[in-house]
């Protein structure tokens, strides 16, 4: 009885995803893109196809792609570098060093002291501050060092 049951169940399940295969139209708009719908469309010369004569690659939606890459906005220090760059190029010159000397301190040393600009006291730098001051310092090598 219990096989007669698993026979019967295998069977069921077999056959059942016939039963639920919708119809589906498909038509082609004036821009040339081909919609699918379960529903036909008003108006338009929809062909009629069942969900399961589809190839599995058919089925689905594309993402419609940008033709242009977007633009960047450029950053308070990527202005500056530009300025600097084009009217000043000894001060380039000296801010590409600094940062040179800087980044190489930030990543010679892990525990750095800085001074507190406002009270003028001498305060242990975090990690998280030496992580930035460091990808601060790369940024400005990579636009004044050319």
């Amino acid at each position: 009885m219990g096989t007669f049951r698993l026979v019967i169940s295998l069977i069921v399940i077999t056959f059942s995803c016939f039963l639920y295969a919708e119809p589906i139209y498909t038509w082609v708009d004036n821009a040339g893109v081909v919609h699918y719908s379960q529903q036909p469309p008003k108006g338009v010369d929809a062909t009629l196809i069942y969900s399961e004569d589809m190839e599995p690659a058919k089925i689905g939606t594309l993402a419609p792609q940008r033709k242009t890459p977007p633009t960047k906005e450029m950053t308070d220090l990527e202005k500056s570098a530009q300025i600097i760059n084009a009217q000043d190029q000894k001060q380039a010159v000296e801010i590409c060093e600094s940062a040179k000397h800087s980044l190489n301190v930030l990543t010679t040393h892990t525990q750095l002291n800085q001074q507190n600009k406002e009270t003028g006291e001498t305060v242990a730098m975090t990690e998280e501050q030496r992580q930035a001051a460091i990808a601060e310092n790369t940024e400005r090598v990579k636009l004044f060092c050319k």
